[in-house]
C-alpha cells in the first residue's frame, strides 16, 4: 500500500512540475551542430551482423545513420594469426581479413558511409604483429629483442611479436601501410592500440600524424590513441599531435564503485578529478562505459553485470557531462552479451533493451543539437536535497540522476527560473521518446523514479 502510495504521489507531482502534456518527439537522424558534438561508434565486422562482412554491415548503414553515428570506429580488418585468432595479431597490415570480403569491399562500405556523412576509422595495431607474420622470417631485424637475442611478446601476450621502431625498414613498412588505407580506402582517421607502449618514440608519432594530416590536400584525418594522457605515465603522448585519447581512468572508476558500493557523492568526486586532469591535456577526449575489453575480457562484463541499474544513469552522464560518446556495438540495445572478438561472436540484435535503446536515441539527438554539449563545453554541478541524486548544467542543457533505489522528490538548487523542455523522462521513455514543457524555478522539486533521470533544455 505504502509503494502504491509513493509511486502516486510522484506521478503526481510530475504531472504538476510538467503541467502540459507529455508529447511524442521525433529524434532520429539528427546531424552535429559541430564536430565537437559527435557520436562515435565501435564496429567489429565479424560481430555486427550474421553474415560478418563489409557487405552485409553496408546494408546497416543507413540504421546507424538514422541512429546518429558519426564515426564509425572498425576494429582490426586485417587477416590474422592463427594461435588465437586475436584480431590485433595482424598478419598483413596491407590486407583485408578474407573473412569479411575484400579491399574493394572496404572501399565500398567507406563510400557509402560517406554519402551519408558518416566518417570511418580504421583500429591500427602499431607494437606488434602475429608470431606467424611472414616478417619474422623475412625480416626478423624489424623486431625487437631480449638479452638472449630473442624476439619479445609484450605483456606475456604469447600469440604476437613487438616491433622494433628503432628500425628504418620497420618504420617506413607501417608508414606505407598507414598511408595506403587512406589513399586506397579513403578512410578518415585510426583508433591506435597501445599507444603507451615505451618501445614507440614519441618523435615517431609526432612525424607520421604529421605526414598523415598533410597526405590528402583539403582531407581531414583524425587520430585517437588507445591510452588515458591524464595518467602520470603517459603525459609524454600529450606532445604527440593525437587527437583524442581514452578516458580510461574515468571509466575505471565508474565501474569500481558500483562493485564497491555506490554513492553519488563519490561519483561527484570522480567526475570533478576527470574535468580537472582533462583540462591539463592538449587533446580532445572519448568518454565510454564499455568498449571490446570490457564487453569480453577479465571474464566478461556487460553493462548490467558493470554497472548494475545505475548503467542507464551513467549513460546519461556518457552523453552530457564531457567528451566525445563511445557506442560499442550492440550497446545501443542494452548489451545484451558479451561478444568473444576472437571468435566474432554475434550482437543478438533481437534482445533489445527498449528503455536503454531510446534513451540512448534521445541522448544522441540532445548531444547533436545543443552546442552546451560540445566536447569541452564548462560542467556545473548543482546542488540538491539528496545525497544520491547527482545534478549537473551544461549551459542551458539540466541533467538529474536518482543513484538511488527507492522514489524521490528532491530539490534543486542553483537552476534559472523559466520555461524548460523535458527532452528525456525514465519514466515514460520506455515507450519512445517524449518531450514535455515544465515550470523551473531555484529550488525546484523534481519527482525521480528509483534510479530515475530527468533532462531538462530551458527554452
Amino acid at each position: 500500500m505504502n509503494k502504491y502510495y509513493i509511486s502516486l504521489l510522484t506521478l503526481v507531482l510530475l504531472l504538476t512540475a510538467c503541467g502540459q502534456s507529455t508529447q511524442s518527439f521525433e529524434v532520429d537522424g539528427t546531424q552535429p551542430v559541430s564536430d565537437e558534438n559527435r557520436v562515435i561508434y565501435q564496429m567489429n565486422v565479424g560481430a555486427f551482423t550474421q553474415e560478418g562482412t563489409f557487405q552485409a554491415a553496408m546494408k546497416q548503414l543507413d540504421r546507424l545513420d538514422t541512429l546518429g553515428i558519426d564515426i564509425i570506429w572498425l576494429m582490426p580488418i586485417y587477416p590474422r594469426g592463427a594461435t588465437m585468432n586475436s584480431p590485433y595479431a595482424v598478419m598483413d597490415y596491407k590486407a583485408v581479413n578474407p573473412n569479411y570480403g575484400t579491399v574493394d569491399d572496404l572501399k565500398a562500405f567507406v563510400a557509402r558511409a560517406h554519402e551519408l556523412g558518416i566518417k570511418v576509422w580504421l583500429d591500427w595495431v602499431p607494437n606488434h604483429v602475429a608470431q606467424e607474420n611472414s616478417w619474422v622470417e623475412t625480416h626478423p631485424d624489424y623486431f625487437t629483442k631480449d638479452a638472449k637475442g630473442q624476439m619479445i611478446h609484450p605483456h606475456g601476450w604469447n600469440d604476437v611479436l613487438e616491433l622494433n621502431y628503432q628500425n628504418q625498414g620497420l618504420v617506413n613498412e607501417m608508414n606505407t601501410a598507414l598511408k595506403f588505407w587512406i589513399e586506397t580506402c579513403n578512410i578518415d582517421g585510426y583508433r591506435c592500440d597501445y599507444v603507451s607502449s615505451p618501445t614507440i618514440p614519441v618523435a615517431y608519432w609526432q612525424d607520421i600524424i604529421a605526414q598523415l594530416k598533410s597526405l590528402v590536400p583539403g582531407k581531414k584525418i583524425e587520430m585517437m590513441s588507445e591510452t588515458d594522457i591524464t595518467d602520470r605515465f603517459n603525459q609524454r603522448i600529450d606532445s604527440c599531435g593525437f587527437d583524442y585519447d581514452y578516458a580510461w581512468s574515468f571509466q575505471g572508476a565508474m565501474a569500481r564503485l558500483c562493485r564497491r558500493g555506490f554513492n553519488a557523492d563519490s561519483l561527484k568526486q570522480i567526475c570533478q578529478r576527470f574535468l580537472d586532469k582533462s583540462s591539463k591535456v592538449k587533446n580532445r577526449r572519448m568518454v565510454y562505459l564499455t568498449n571490446h575489453d570490457q564487453n569480453y575480457n577479465d571474464g566478461g562484463n556487460t553493462l548490467r553485470k558493470f554497472y548494475g541499474e545505475h548503467r542507464y544513469g551513467l549513460t546519461v552522464l556518457e552523453f552530457t557531462f564531457y567528451g566525445m560518446p563511445l557506442i560499442y556495438n550492440g550497446q545501443e540495445i542494452g548489451d545484451p552479451d558479451t561478444l568473444n572478438y576472437f571468435t566474432d561472436a554475434k550482437v543478438k540484435w533481437n534482445r533489445v533493451d527498449r528503455k536503454m535503446l531510446n534513451t540512448v536515441r534521445t541522448l544522441i539527438s540532445l548531444h547533436h543539437q545543443q552546442h552546451a554539449l560540445a566536447e569541452s563545453a564548462p560542467v556545473e554541478f548543482l546542488s540538491t536535497s539528496d545525497n544520491n541524486v547527482l545534478a549537473w548544467r551544461r549551459g542551458n542543457v539540466v541533467a538529474v540522476v536518482n543513484f538511488g533505489g527507492y522514489d524521490t522528490v528532491v530539490s534543486i538548487d542553483g537552476l534559472e527560473t523559466g520555461v524548460y523542455q523535458q527532452w528525456l523522462n525514465s519514466q515514460t521513455v520506455f515507450y519512445g521518446p517524449s518531450m514535455s514543457s515544465c515550470s523551473l524555478s531555484s529550488p525546484s522539486s523534481i519527482p525521480l523514479e528509483a534510479n530515475g533521470y530527468v533532462v531538462y533544455i530551458i527554452q
